[in-house]
């Protein structure tokens, strides 16, 4: 499995979502400082939703970035997710794991103690013109997005 370094061009992607198909490259043309892509695996699970609800909380739109959370989940989950907790920004459906794995999140991890092979909880911070800024594996729902905030926001 290769993994993304800052500084590498983030590989474009085009992913189904409840309202329409979303383009990396639409999401930094819409994005005054950069998109954060997400990488998480299960919605409406306690991790997943305490993650979403803390980038839906950063209110990182207003400080000029655009975010997207991506699962294996089907649409109709994505929908009744992003309706039950409020969420503003966009969830993407990848059920055969290209854009998972594209960015090497999806493999072989560590879950109580046995090796499984899922998706591996990882964000990316992708500047203006395509550059990977931040690269982060195997980060912790909790107190997550906190950590990502200060680094970008200072």
């Amino acid at each position: 499995m290769t993994r993304l370094q800052p500084g590498d061009q983030a590989p474009n992607f085009s992913i189904d979502t409840p309202t329409g198909t979303v383009a990396l490259a639409d999401l930094l043309t819409d994005a005054d400082k950069g998109v954060i892509v997400y990488f998480y695996p299960k919605a409406m699970t306690p991790g997943c939703t305490t993650e979403a609800c803390d980038f839906r909380d950063a209110r990182l739109a207003d400080s000029g970035y655009r975010v997207i959370g991506i699962s294996p989940d089907p649409i109709d989950k994505l929908q009744a997710f992003a309706d039950a907790e409020l969420l503003d920004f966009p969830l993407g459906s990848d059920p055969e794991h290209e854009v998972l794995e594209a960015y090497g999140a999806w493999g072989e991890k560590k879950n109580y103690g046995r090796t499984v092979v899922g998706v591996i909880r990882s964000t990316f911070v992708i500047a203006p013109d395509g550059t990977i800024t931040e690269a982060m594996y195997n980060v912790k729902a909790t107190g997550h997005v906190a950590r990502v905030a200060k680094n970008i926001l200072g």
